[in-house]
């Protein structure tokens, strides 16, 4: 494939304004709230439905331990669970409770929310245009890493 842009700025340009994105919301949460693993951890199982801990782990780059501490403090807020594998009951899935499906939502919905309200008073119709083009990039981006 043709590389019209240098792709080392590109990556550079998208990681310093990705990385503020995620910064601006993380700050704009509450104390209490799930951390940043938590949220991942639920954010794949709604995406990609019951998971082992390890399949969990592999998905988000982190150690088998750390996913089990992630889902262990998930789990003790009843917003997940932990049921055989009816396929082979040696394993154990993982999977969103429906309270932790409701509050996976309302963050979700309550971030969206925040961006929409900053893309609607800074951004010209062009903008947005292309930034509707760019987001299932953007989201490609991330899976691809």
């Amino acid at each position: 494939m043709a590389q019209s842009a240098n792709v080392d700025d590109l990556g550079g340009a998208l990681y310093d304004g990705i990385r503020l994105i995620a910064r601006r919301l993380r700050h704009a949460s509450t104390p209490g709230e799930l951390s940043l693993p938590q949220r991942s951890a639920l954010a794949r199982l709604d995406r990609g439905g019951p998971a082992t801990a390890a399949e969990l782990a592999r998905a988000e780059q982190i150690t088998p331990q750390a996913m089990g501490t992630t889902l262990s403090g998930l789990e003790g807020r009843g917003l997940v669970q932990r049921r055989p594998d009816s396929r082979d009951r040696r394993r154990v899935l993982m999977s969103l409770t429906e309270t932790g499906l409701a509050m996976l939502r309302r963050k979700h919905d309550a971030r969206a929310r925040q961006l929409a309200t900053a893309l609607e008073q800074h951004f010209t119709a062009a903008e947005l245009e292309t930034l509707t083009a760019a987001a299932p990039l953007i989201e490609r981006l991330a899976e691809s890493i």
